[in-house]
Parts: structure tokens; C-alpha cells; sequence
């Protein structure tokens, strides 16, 4: 009888504990650690950088230092002869030539992304030069002495204009154009003086976003400047010494940029 009741009381147990282990939940493995998805690419915000690169004088551009002294006229038959007033007047300008020379600064810049494929932008910079000029031919001053420019640092203030592509958001490829401005150091002889000339300047390039927060670019730019009152060693303000001399360069660089993206909207691609 004891044996019966003991074997009614287990098995009652069992099928309780059956009972209760089949309301449990199934068991399940550890959800997987989240892993953020990779930033989105975009071209949003300042960014400031480094860029190094050359340049070479245009040979249109106007090296004449002082060329009432320059031409063969002053010397010549006589105040009213061909060198004073004639065609001998402009002899000692002109240019032969330029020497290139190392280009090198820094820039900073904002850029906005209005679409998976427009970013516009505002860029400035400013750039130390060793671009030099030979001067023009001919009967240079007394004694021959020869004119030369020398672009001593010049800067730029730009609008950018880039597409990107399909598949390819990081280069950009760009048109860029705006005001310009450089010292330009005129040398005659024996004596020099400079001037800071102003103008434009437009060109292109290319830039690859490597990392959400460096690019990299290279470029290309022309600059014209220029700028009268360069004479006035021999120059009262009346004479015809006082011309404007034109100032026109080339340049290509390579530069790197960091991308703060501070104070910029949301990504634009994470909307399409």
C-alpha cells in the first residue's frame, strides 16, 4: 500500500514538472553585438588643408618695369624723334619668357551637397611663390639693364562647382573661378619695387574622399592680375610711365584636405 502511494506521489511530481517545463520560453542564443553601419560619405562642411605644387609665367604677360627709361628712344635722335613719342616707346617691355617656380600654402573651404550628384562651395587660399619672368628683348635702359617679374605670394577667393557619379560619391570633379590677388616685384637695373595686383582666376580639378574625414585634389588654375602705379621711382603720376602692367600665371598643385563636418545639415544621401 506504502509502495502504491510512494509511486502516485512521483509520479504526480514528474508530470507537474513536465507540465511547468513546457510553459517556459524555448531557449535562444545571444543576439549578435551590434555593429553601426559605415559612416555616409559626403562632401558637407569646412574643410581646411596643405597643397604643394609649380607654376610658370605666361609668355603674354607684361614685364615692362619702367619703358620711357627702356626704349632705344631716350638716346636716340631727339625729344620729338621715334623713341619719345613713336612707335620705340614700348621697345624695352614686352616678355622673352617665364621661369617656372615652386607654389605652396594653405586653403580653406566650405562645401554644400544638394544632391547625390551637385556640391557646390566657397574656397579660399593663399600661396607663396618663387615664379619668376625674364625680361623682353631688346635695348633695356642705360646700359642694358634687363626687366623682370617676380610673383612674390598671391591668393584667391573662389566659388567651386562639382558632380559626382553614380557608384562613385567620393571624386569629385570640379570648375572653380573667382577673385585673385598677388604681389608682383618688378626689377630694372638698379633699384626694384612691388605691388599688390588684382584680378581673376578660374580652372579645375579633381578630389577623392578617401576617409569620411580626408581627400585628397589636385588642380589646376589661371590667374591674370594687374595693376598700374608700378614706377614710381621715375613716375610723378602724369607721365606715360604709369602703365598697367599685366600679370598672367599658371599653376598646378596637389593638396590634402580634412573635413571638420561641424555646423553641417544632415547627411543629403542618407535622403535618397
Amino acid at each position: 500500500m506504502r509502495t502504491t502511494l510512494a509511486i502516485s506521489v512521483l509520479a504526480a511530481i514528474l508530470a507537474a514538472s513536465a507540465a511547468q517545463a513546457a510553459d517556459l520560453p524555448p531557449h535562444t542564443a545571444p543576439p549578435p553585438p551590434y555593429v553601426p553601419p559605415p559612416p555616409v560619405l559626403t562632401w558637407n562642411g569646412v574643410y581646411a588643408g596643405l597643397n604643394l605644387g609649380g607654376g610658370w609665367q605666361d609668355p603674354n604677360s607684361s614685364n615692362v618695369w619702367n619703358p620711357a627709361w627702356a626704349g632705344p628712344g631716350w638716346g636716340g635722335p631727339g625729344w620729338g624723334g621715334p623713341g619719345w613719342g613713336g612707335p620705340g616707346w614700348g621697345w624695352g617691355g614686352g616678355n622673352s619668357g617665364g621661369t617656372g617656380g615652386v607654389v605652396g600654402g594653405g586653403q580653406i573651404g566650405y562645401n554644400f551637397q544638394f544632391s547625390p550628384w551637385l556640391v557646390v562651395g566657397v574656397e579660399t587660399d593663399f600661396q607663396g611663390t618663387s615664379i619668376g619672368s625674364s625680361g623682353g628683348g631688346g635695348w633695356q635702359g642705360w646700359g642694358g639693364g634687363v626687366d623682370t617679374a617676380r610673383i612674390n605670394w598671391f591668393g584667391t577667393v573662389r566659388g567651386r562647382l562639382g558632380v559626382t557619379f553614380p557608384g562613385l560619391s567620393q571624386l569629385l570633379i570640379y570648375g572653380t573661378g573667382g577673385f585673385a590677388y598677388g604681389d608682383v616685384q618688378r626689377n630694372f637695373w638698379w633699384s626694384n619695387n612691388s605691388v599688390v595686383q588684382t584680378g581673376w582666376t578660374a580652372g579645375g580639378g579633381a578630389e577623392w574622399l578617401f576617409l569620411p574625414n580626408w581627400s585628397v585634389k589636385a588642380e589646376y588654375l589661371y590667374t591674370e592680375i594687374s595693376g598700374n602705379q608700378q614706377n614710381w621711382l621715375w613716375n610723378p603720376g602724369f607721365s606715360l610711365n604709369n602703365i598697367n602692367n599685366r600679370t598672367r600665371f599658371h599653376t598646378v598643385r596637389a593638396g590634402v584636405n580634412y573635413h571638420f563636418n561641424f555646423g553641417s545639415p544632415a547627411p543629403v544621401l542618407a535622403r535618397y
